[in-house]
């Protein structure tokens, strides 16, 4: 089976994944958002696993643990941000996470890696105190735990925003915010066996850093690879996830670069975003020989409908990563067929004639309805997905990269709209993607009602990246395509 991005179901909205490989499956544990979502992270903890030889085949594990399972949130008002799971030296399967709202680190556990998550205790001094509670402590967020060879434990957590960015707000908490920080855990997998240490500096102390410009922000998250320590995180530019390296899982690290860009900027130098931007957040897996990066896209005009996607990484002898370029087709250890039929949602790249949509922490900056973006009719649901791009206003271009085209004759595209204009398909190389090969028209008239269009295209052979282009009045929505 194919894979493509975003590699969940359409309806599907888990970001923040931690990509966990336990014994022959591939499992994914991230947030919850809700279609049309009030805020972030809503939704109860699921888990979706795939054979690690077969990265299209994604199966739905259920519900794993419920927000009204900590005794600190009975009600179940409380939202469960970005967790982390890891297989304990018992054998159990350990669940960290923490709530919006508050700081401190709570764990879970179960006897399986998708079962029934049961509440066990918060991270804690020996005294039983919790940790995060105390004013100095580290304002705990977005956990990531690393069971090390030799079986300790470490959990990193923190935040560290721009200046004044929830300055009050933190202030008043007394917490630290300065960076993100180490603490090593006693076998029991939540007491505290010493006092944190940082291991990547925020904003202010990376100054003058090899940090600096891509300050640690959020999204702590932690793996071994031939012996180094591989510390992955979201950088205070947000749309960005980076590394830094180190030979001591509790400093010593320094800056390693950037792994992927939800909107591709440092991609072959590119600096102006090919994607929506907002937050993203992930981190890295070795699936059979091939290494990938796990992080999420945004949908909907929302912050917070946030959808999985990963690509596959080069690691060079060096231990140094490229930086991965978003694509269609990232779990696919390859380009897709040029032949079949593919949904519009798994368009890597969509821009507009003014740029691409920009969230941030608060707002949506489209007060002219002048963007294209990715939603789906109805409500939040998990099942019976029909996502889709909507509003392709005169020079939208959704990007879908890349296939394995064997001279196609031609191409079907299903829209609706208050459309009167043309739709142009583009090829491009990957080397060349500024500089397009025009392969086919179709002239697009109005329609409340999806409407399939047809055209012939013009020969072509290799592995290419295909544009969809509306030129014309009003606006489209693009529902899929079909190559034959």
């Amino acid at each position: 089976m194919q894979a493509v991005n975003p590699y969940l179901p359409s309806y599907e909205y888990v970001p923040d994944g931690e990509p966990r490989v336990f014994g022959d499956r591939v499992y994914v544990y991230g947030s919850h958002d809700a279609f049309n979502g009030s805020d972030f992270c809503v939704n109860d903890y699921v888990c979706w696993s795939a054979p690690a030889d077969d990265l299209g085949n994604w199966s739905y594990e259920g519900v794993i643990y419920r927000k009204n399972q900590d005794p600190k949130n009975p009600g179940g008002k409380r939202r469960l941000c970005a967790p982390d799971v890891v297989q304990g030296i018992d054998g159990r399967y350990y669940l960290y996470y923490e709530f919006a709202d508050l700081i401190v680190t709570s764990v879970a556990v179960c006897d399986t890696p998708a079962g029934k998550f049961e509440f066990l205790g918060y991270v804690q001094r020996p005294d039983g105190s919790l940790y995060g509670m105390k004013k100095g402590d580290v304002n705990n967020f977005d956990p990531g735990v690393l069971v090390d060879d030799d079986g300790k434990v470490y959990l990193y957590t923190g935040f560290s925003p721009l200046p004044g960015f929830l300055k009050t707000i933190m202030g008043m908490r007394g917490r630290r915010i300065d960076g993100a920080y180490c603490i090593e855990l006693e076998a029991d997998m939540h007491t505290m066996k010493g006092e944190p240490l940082m291991v990547a500096p925020g904003p202010e102390l990376a100054k003058g850093t090899d940090f600096d410009g891509h300050a640690f922000y959020e999204a702590n998250s932690m793996r071994k690879i031939n012996g180094k320590y591989y510390f992955i995180y979201s950088s205070v530019l947000s749309h960005e996830l980076n590394y830094a390296i180190s030979d001591h899982p509790t400093g010593g690290f320094h800056y390693g670069g950037t792994l992927v860009s939800i909107g591709d900027i440092g991609y072959q130098g590119n600096r102006i975003p090919k994607n929506t931007l907002g937050n993203t957040h992930g981190s890295l897996a070795k699936i059979g020989s091939a290494w990938y990066i796990f992080y999420h896209r945004q949908t909907n005009k929302q912050k917070c409908a946030r959808q999985a996607c990963a690509e596959q990484l080069t690691l060079h002898e060096d231990g140094t990563f490229d930086q991965a370029e978003m694509t269609s087709c990232g779990l696919n250890n390859g380009p897709l067929s040029g032949v079949g039929t593919y949904e519009a949602r798994i368009a890597c790249n969509l821009t507009c004639a003014q740029g691409v949509l920009v969230y941030d922490a608060t707002r949506i900056k489209d007060k002219k309805n002048q963007y294209p973006y990715f939603t789906q009719s109805g409500s939040d649901r998990e099942s019976d997905g029909d996502q889709y791009i909507a509003n392709m206003k005169d020079g939208a271009c959704a990007a879908f990269k890349y296939f394995a085209l064997e001279c196609p004759k031609n191409m079907k595209v299903i829209l609706r709209g208050d459309a009167g204009g043309v739709i142009k398909i583009e090829a491009f190389s990957k080397k060349k993607q500024n500089t397009g090969q025009l392969l086919g028209e179709i002239k697009v008239l109005a329609s409340k009602n999806w409407k399939l269009y047809e055209t012939p295209l013009k020969k072509i052979t290799g592995v290419y990246g295909l544009r969809i282009i509306y030129e014309g009045n009003g606006a489209v929505d693009f529902q899929s395509f079909e190559l034959k």
